[in-house]
């Protein structure tokens, strides 16, 4: 069986330690899970998340020459993508409200950090 990149499968935890966990993989070679790759929040502590014995679900995200293998736990977990909106509907709800300029006749008139300081140095 040949691991390759973006393959899911499952794994033992056999070693944990302050920056991942080694999972030993269905053909018996092991991968690392780095600690960025246990959950898609923060984890400061490994230990609060997996304990060696632990089957794990994983997705292969890279072989190295030298054999070492890489995988992630939270990219092993389909999520349900968020729907992708149309461009029309997007630029209408999602742009900044725009700014007043200053040749608008009814526009307040807006002061620049550059204008307030000179005033201030002034005083």
């Amino acid at each position: 069986m040949s691991i390759e990149v973006g393959s899911k499968l499952q794994g033992k935890v056999t070693g944990i330690t302050n920056f991942g966990a080694f999972v030993e993989l269905p053909d018996g070679s092991t991968g690392l899970v780095h600690i960025s790759e246990v959950a898609d929040n923060y984890v400061k502590d490994i230990n609060d998340h997996l304990k060696v014995g632990d089957q794990v679900e994983v997705k292969v995200i890279n072989v190295e020459k030298d054999g070492k293998i890489g995988l992630s736990i939270k990219k092993a977990i389909d999520k349900p993508e968020a729907p992708q909106r149309s461009r029309s509907h997007s630029n209408s709800h999602s742009q900044r409200p725009r700014q007043s300029r200053s040749n608008d006749r009814n526009a307040p008139k807006v002061e620049t950090f550059e204008s307030k300081m000179a005033k201030f140095l002034k005083r």
